[in-house]
């Protein structure tokens, strides 16, 4: 089994990121539908959206998975059984054949037994979100016909692999290797209810652990005591984001089947840049562990293009100690900005993009391709959609043309090291 490649599943957030994934390394790609998920703040897909993701996914040899995976309560259950069936069948292809995703991500067992009943033809993975730490658990969900366990965040790697060990060669296990982490025990949030009522087992988590916090004295209210040795306050439970990309050899030793990449609220940048290091991490490791080995200082360098609030290795090795915390802020590290994505090309050499930040004529900006090139261009030339010569790009959205110093291709990203100001 550690013979075997490990799938490398990536999120999504709408149709155009799909894609984005599909293209930049992703094995599998897991999106939301408009409800039942636990991203209902994302953009999420709609059900014609999420039929063609899933058939230009198929179209290129790789899985999509849907999350409907909330905590269910009563009043969900009988739309949920409408969801399901809708999910079964989402459109048919050109031979007649029903598109539908390849696995339902799923916590409740309320949700199992429906998703069971209502689209049996989908296989189940049971989320991080139902706490799986042993492996009982794992084989208790295996006979009830899961395919695959996700494990909780909270587990070593030697766990991990004891579970390994105990669990049926068949049964899949899939675990989060990159990306925010969560304060609660594997994303069971009571704060988000508690404080604004919105329920982070609903999808709808307003991360209270991302808030900065003081402490009070019972009999002097009003009067904040410091937290960390900082009188301004301390940010106590906002948790450095998982990175994993130096021990690819540790994950496959474990016996870990497909690594999980957090971020269904990221942008196209953040999953391409994420899963083309991953990819190429990876597909190096089996090549040649030597190869791996050379390029760890690569990989180091690529992934910091990311959006990312510090770095840690979460609970893989040892349980976090207080430097797994940031205390002072709860703003993300951005050293890149994220210009846009190439639709298509022009036969005179021109790019039409769609603005993402804005930039000007003769900057010096980063194309990056699939194959995991990077290209420094000259933006030589811009005109808006009418042809009209323009200088920058000002407006949010907005669609034009530019000539760089070299051809891109399409679906190839513009981005390029942050300046004051960035958004």
């Amino acid at each position: 089994m550690k013979d075997t490649k490990p799938e490398l599943l990536i999120p999504a957030n709408c149709l155009e990121v799909l894609k984005v994934a599909v293209l930049y390394g992703a094995d599998a790609v897991y999106i939301g539908g408009e409800m039942y998920g636990l991203r209902a703040r994302a953009t999420n897909f709609s059900r014609a959206d999420m039929a063609e993701g899933i058939k230009f996914a198929h179209a290129h040899g790789k899985k999509v998975y849907v999350t409907t995976n909330i905590t269910a309560h009563n009043r969900h259950l009988s739309g949920l059984v409408d969801y399901l069936k809708e999910l079964s069948c989402l459109d048919v292809d050109e031979d007649g054949k029903p598109i539908r995703p390849d696995a339902l991500i799923v916590s409740d067992p309320g949700v199992f037994t429906l998703a069971k009943e209502h689209a049996p033809e989908i296989d189940i993975h049971i989320s991080t979100q139902a706490n799986n730490v042993n492996y009982l658990t794992y084989n208790f969900w295996h006979k009830l016909g899961a395919t695959r366990v996700v494990s909780a965040r909270e587990l070593s790697l030697e766990e991990i692999k004891g579970i390994r060990e105990n669990i049926p060669d068949e049964l899949e296990i899939e675990t989060f290797v990159h990306g925010a982490m969560c304060i609660s025990y594997s994303g069971r949030c009571l704060l988000s209810n508690y404080f604004t009522g919105r329920d982070a087992n609903l999808g709808a988590c307003t991360h209270p652990c991302r808030w900065k916090y003081y402490v009070t004295e019972e009999k002097r209210p009003g009067e904040y005591l410091p937290v960390f040795e900082d009188d301004d306050g301390t940010y106590i439970f906002n948790s450095k984001d998982l990175c994993m990309i130096e021990y690819i050899p540790e994950l496959v030793d474990a016996g870990i089947n497909s690594f999980k990449i957090e971020g269904r609220m990221k942008t196209a940048l953040y999953v391409a840049a994420v899963a083309r290091t991953y990819r190429k991490a990876i597909d190096d490791f089996f090549e040649d562990p030597a190869l791996y080995r050379k390029n760890l200082e690569l990989y180091r360098q690529e992934i910091s293009k990311c959006t990312y609030r510090q770095y840690t290795t979460g609970f893989f090795f040892n349980k976090p100690k207080a430097d797994a915390q940031i205390y002072d802020s709860n703003v993300y590290v951005k050293d890149y900005t994220f210009f846009g994505i190439i639709y298509e090309i022009t036969k005179d050499g021109y790019a039409l993009m769609e603005q993402r930040n804005k930039f000007c004529l003769g900057d010096v900006l980063e194309i990056m391709e699939p194959d995991g090139k990077n290209l420094s261009v000259k933006v030589l030339d811009m005109k808006d959609e009418e042809g009209n010569p323009i200088e920058s790009c000002p407006h949010p959205m907005q669609k034009f043309y530019v000539k760089f110093s070299e051809l891109p291709k399409t679906f190839d990203l513009v981005r390029g090291p942050s300046k004051s100001g960035d958004n």
